[in-house]
C-alpha cells in the first residue's frame, strides 16, 4: 500500500516538475522570439583560421577580410608572438591548477607584471583573467560606504558591474559632460575619497574622454582618476602607451586597468596597474583574482612578447593612423556617417538593427566580415556597424572594405 502511495505522490510531484519547467521554457522561447522579431539576435559565425586580417570563416578560402577584431597591432598570429606562446607551453605547461596565493603564481607571472608596470610607468601591476574580473575586483576593494565613485554614463558594462559591487555613493555624469562632472564633484563634497571613472577610448564610439579636462577637476576637488584603457593599450600615444599619454597626463591619472586580449597579442587576460600599496591590497581582497585560477602559462608567454615588442619600437603603432583616415575620409566621401574620431574604431552609423543586421550578412557574401551591433549593446536607435582597423590591413585591404561598402550601402539605400 505504502508503495502505491508513494509511487502515485512521485508520479504527481513528476507531473507537476514538467509542467513547471514548461512554463519557464515557455518564457524563455518567448523572449527569444522578441530577440529575433526586433532583429537584435547576435549569431555567432564560425571562423576556422587563425586571427588576423584575412580570415576563414564557415569553411571559405581564408581570402574573407577581417574588420571587426580588436586585433589592432595584428599580433594575434604575430610568428614571434605565437612562438613565445608555445615556448611557454613546453616549459611551464598547460596551466597551474591553482590560485595565484596558493600555488597558481610562476616567474613568468611576476615577469609579465613587472613589465605592464614599466610599460605604463606605473610602480606596480597585477593580473587577471580577463579585464572585466580587474573591473569586477577594483571598486569594492577601494571604495566603501563613506566614499564616492563618479562615473561616465556610457562606461562599459564590466565598469558599470563592478561600480554595483561596491558600497560607495554613486554619481553618474553626462557622456564626456565636464559641467555635469563638476556638478557631481560638488555633490559628493562630504565623502571621504571620490573616484572618477571613465573609459579612455568608448568601445561603441572609438571617442576619447577629454583627461585634461577630467584630470583638472580632480585635482581641483581633491578627486582620484581611473582609466579603461583596453581599446587604445598599444595603439594610441606616441609610444602606443594608450589615451592618458596621447592627452599628456601620465602622471596625472592614478589607475589604470586594461587587457592583454586585444591589442597585445589577443589571447586573454586583464590587469591593474597603479601604486604599489593598491596593488597589494588587491592581492589581499580582490574576490576574482583570490578566487580565479592563474593566467595559462602560454597566455602569460604571449602577452610578454607582445609588451616587449611594443617596448622595444613604436613603429607598429605608429602605422594605425594613415589607416585609419584613410578608411574614415573615403566612406565619409561616400556618404556614410562615421561616429567617434580618429580612432582606429570606426562607427558605421545606420540607426536601424536589422539594417545593420542585415548589411553586415551582405557585406560578408562580397568577402568582407563586419557585425551590426543593436540594442542592448548600443542604444535604441544607434545600431551601427563597427568596423576596427588593424595595423595588419593593407592599403588595398582598406580600398576593397570601403568598395564593399558602397556596393551594400547602395542596395540598402542608405546611400545613393
Amino acid at each position: 500500500i505504502w508503495c502505491a502511495v508513494n509511487w502515485r505522490l512521485n508520479l504527481t510531484g513528476s507531473r507537476a516538475y514538467a509542467a513547471a519547467a514548461q512554463a519557464v521554457l515557455s518564457v524563455l522561447e518567448s523572449e527569444l522570439d522578441a530577440i529575433r522579431t526586433a532583429g537584435t539576435w547576435k549569431g555567432e559565425r564560425v571562423i576556422t583560421s587563425q586571427q588576423g586580417p584575412r580570415i576563414s570563416v564557415d569553411g571559405s578560402r581564408g581570402d574573407i577580410l577581417n574588420f571587426c577584431a580588436n586585433n589592432y597591432l595584428g599580433l594575434s598570429n604575430h610568428p614571434e608572438v605565437v612562438k613565445a606562446g608555445i615556448d611557454a607551453l613546453k616549459k611551464y605547461g598547460a596551466g597551474l591548477s591553482s590560485v595565484r596565493f596558493i600555488c597558481g603564481t610562476q616567474s613568468i607571472h611576476k615577469n609579465l607584471e613587472e613589465k605592464l608596470a614599466r610599460f605604463h610607468e606605473r610602480e606596480d601591476c597585477i593580473l587577471y583573467a580577463s579585464c572585466f574580473d580587474a573591473n569586477a575586483g577594483l571598486f569594492e576593494v577601494l571604495l566603501g560606504p563613506d566614499d564616492a565613485v563618479l562615473s561616465d554614463e556610457l562606461n562599459h558594462a564590466s565598469i558599470i558591474d563592478g561600480i554595483r559591487l561596491c558600497r560607495a555613493k554613486r554619481f553618474r555624469y553626462k557622456h564626456m559632460d565636464l559641467n555635469d562632472l563638476e556638478e557631481k564633484l560638488k555633490e559628493s563634497r562630504s565623502s571621504r575619497m571620490r573616484l572618477v571613472v571613465t573609459d579612455g577610448v568608448f568601445s561603441m564610439d572609438g571617442d576619447v574622454a577629454p583627461l585634461q579636462g577630467i584630470c583638472d577637476l580632480a585635482e581641483q576637488y581633491g578627486a582620484l582618476v581611473f582609466i579603461d584603457e583596453c581599446h587604445a593599450t598599444g595603439f594610441l600615444g606616441p609610444r602606443g602607451r594608450g589615451t592618458d599619454e596621447l592627452l599628456g597626463v601620465m602622471d596625472r591619472v592614478h589607475i589604470v586597468n586594461s587587457t592583454l586580449g586585444k591589442a597585445l597579442g589577443g589571447a586573454a587576460g586583464g590587469y591593474t596597474v597603479g601604486p604599489k600599496a593598491l596593488i597589494e591590497l588587491l592581492r589581499q581582497r580582490s574576490r576574482p583574482y583570490l578566487f580565479s585560477n592563474s593566467l595559462p602559462p602560454p597566455v602569460v608567454g604571449c602577452a610578454t612578447r607582445a609588451v616587449e615588442l611594443l617596448l622595444a619600437s613604436n613603429e607598429i603603432a605608429q602605422s594605425m593612423a594613415a589607416k585609419t583616415m584613410r578608411f574614415r575620409n573615403n566612406m565619409t566621401q561616400a556618404g556614410f556617417t562615421i561616429s567617434g574620431t580618429a580612432h582606429p574604431i570606426c562607427p558605421v552609423m545606420l540607426g536601424d538593427a536589422r539594417l545593420a543586421s542585415l548589411m553586415a550578412d551582405d557585406m560578408l557574401k562580397l568577402g568582407v566580415y563586419v557585425i551590426g551591433f543593436s540594442y542592448p549593446v548600443v542604444p535604441k536607435g544607434k545600431a551601427r556597424i563597427r568596423v576596427q582597423i588593424s595595423a595588419a590591413h593593407t592599403d588595398e585591404d582598406i580600398d576593397r572594405a570601403v568598395d564593399a561598402f558602397i556596393q551594400t550601402g547602395r542596395k540598402h539605400g542608405v546611400i545613393s
